[in-house]
């Protein structure tokens, strides 16, 4: 491939408004790598070079040492999963803090002990309305696999700097059968901190070193094995809510407005990718899905109930991470 391992582009409209856009490959940075990133070239900006983190290149690659070649199944898997070819669309819905609020209370469905995330509440809401979405269309419920990013470099021993670059991320991966297990918003939740909590424990040790490709093959030949059998859906989540984008300054002032994707391609399926608004109340998702699904998302009341589709923006001041 000859495309450029990163871009960038600033717009300047006739307003006066600005807009400065970056896109990156996945092969190069991960979440947090290109937050560090995007800060020190913030800084560098500024002229404020002292405060410039220097990148760590060697932790990350110490405890996850790469490989220069991968089992062709498990690529194979990995093109299925994620790079099937087909009609799929993005759209932007935002969640404001009052239906953010009203899903939590759902969420916690009369147990004060509970205490769901705003990112767990609506990572399971939108994957109800996914798997409601499916069942429209097939006529029958199918089961469906969550599978959401876990940044490993808090959780890994010793934890490593945030500034280590790389992909140093797993997923926690949770999984309902419709026709056994429940699918209202309490038991999605519990069934997704069950999924995440494993990175709490031991689970993470076992990803590093040399023996770690052990773990994540293993993890490879089960999804292998259950889409042998079954053919779930698969449905993605990640965030970049505290990521810092909505407080970016270059120089010029805060943006007003950040957002994290545009169009995510023809071969690029069911992903949501969460942000949080420019006041930190809200929390906008961006979700893409083939068409059919997201047309039955767009159309269904009690996701309506709570997300407002593609609320206007102020042209001021926007930056645009692809």
């Amino acid at each position: 491939m000859n495309a450029p391992l990163m871009s960038i582009q600033v717009s300047r409209f006739t307003c006066g408004g600005m807009a400065v856009g970056f896109a990156a490959s996945h092969k190069l940075v991960d979440g947090a790598t290109f937050k560090a990133f995007l800060t020190a070239l913030t800084f560098i900006s500024r002229g404020d070079c002292n405060d410039v983190k220097q990148p760590d290149f060697e932790q990350a690659s110490l405890l996850f040492p790469p490989r220069n070649s991968l089992p062709q199944n498990h690529l194979s898997l990995m093109e299925t999963l994620w790079f099937t070819e087909g009609n799929y669309i993005t759209r932007r819905f935002v969640f404001n803090p009052k239906a953010i609020a009203m899903l939590r209370a759902k969420a916690k469905a009369g147990r004060p002990d509970a205490k769901p995330t705003r990112i767990q509440t609506l990572t399971c809401f939108v994957w109800k309305c996914c798997m409601a979405a499916s069942k429209a269309i097939s006529g029958s419920p199918k089961p469906s696999i969550l599978v959401e990013a876990v940044d490993l470099r808090s959780r890994t021993k010793p934890p490593i700097s945030d500034t280590s670059t790389g992909n140093v991320f797993w997923w926690a991966t949770a999984l309902v059968n419709p026709m056994g297990t429940k699918t209202e918003l309490p038991e999605l939740v519990n069934i997704l901190n069950e999924a995440t909590a494993l990175y709490d424990s031991d689970y993470t040790q076992t990803l590093q070193g040399e023996e770690g490709f052990k773990t994540m093959s293993e993890y490879c030949n089960q999804l292998e094995e259950l889409f042998s059998l079954e053919k779930p859906d698969i449905f993605a989540f990640t965030s970049w809510c505290h990521s810092g984008f909505t407080k970016t300054n270059f120089g010029w002032g805060e943006p007003i407005w950040a957002g994290h994707m545009g169009k995510a391609g023809s071969a690029f399926k069911n992903l949501t990718m969460f942000i949080e608004t420019k006041d930190g109340k809200g929390i906008e998702a961006w979700v893409t899905l083939d068409e059919e699904r997201m047309t039955i998302l767009e159309r269904d009341p009690e996701f309506l109930a709570f997300a407002s589709p593609n609320p206007k923006i102020s042209p001021l001041n926007i930056i645009s991470v692809l």
